[in-house]
């Protein structure tokens, strides 16, 4: 099988596979979302979840977020790594927010990307989940599982993005960071990946290694 064509036919199945997929991370308002978004670095969501669950009933905007000091919001989300780096950030954020933006997340990934703590991967999971804006984040899973089934060769993360860009319609960029996000954590896992349960086994770069189930 070619190149191109293999690239098509893990797409392919990847979009039957993860159908609907979406982030795991619970939010209910786009400022929600980019608090939980700043706090998953180096965190799993299912921790950020714990942790928002008790930090967006009373803190769930700008101004009652910021009005916290920086002690009050570190131990708050203290379960989280960084968690004084993040809490800084945070609090940066909300003074922003309220200042140059009325309160509202901006709507563009250059604007964004001024918030503190706000890299380009945060920016575009924004972008693509609360504005509809074709964008591909790379994260760890996505970074992998790109790698693994030979949809990129990049060595950094903007060089992963752009040839994901170059590879899938402009239409799918969105669902596609969710397709290969949720591989990552069901099948392609970072030390073993569950190779001969995977979907993709018979036509993946990497899973070619490893015989499928009765082979």
């Amino acid at each position: 099988m070619q190149s191109q064509e293999r690239s098509r036919e893990i797409l392919r199945r990847l979009s039957v596979h993860y159908h609907g997929a979406a982030t795991a991370l619970s939010y209910q308002t786009p400022f929600e979302l980019l608090v939980a978004v700043v706090l998953s670095a180096q965190c799993t969501d299912e921790r950020v979840n714990r942790v928002t669950a008790r930090l967006f009933p009373a803190y769930n905007t700008p101004e009652k977020l910021g009005a916290l000091s920086q002690a009050q919001l570190e131990a708050l989300i203290r379960d989280c790594g960084l968690f004084r780096t993040k809490a800084k950030n945070l609090l940066l954020t909300c003074a922003r927010l309220q200042q140059q933006y009325g309160g509202d997340v901006p709507r563009t990934q250059a604007a964004l990307m001024t918030l503190p703590g706000v890299g380009r991967k945060t920016a575009n999971v924004l972008v693509s989940h609360l504005f509809d804006v074709p964008a591909i984040a790379v994260d760890t899973h996505v970074f992998r599982t790109a790698h693994r089934l030979g949809l990129a060769k990049g060595a950094s993360p903007e060089e992963v993005e752009k040839e994901l860009m170059a590879a899938i319609p402009k239409q799918d960029w969105s669902d596609a960071h969710h397709w290969l996000i949720w591989h990552g954590r069901k099948l392609c896992h970072a030390r073993k990946p569950n190779c001969p349960e995977c979907f993709l086994n018979d036509i993946c770069p990497y899973g070619e290694k490893t015989p499928s189930p009765g082979q």
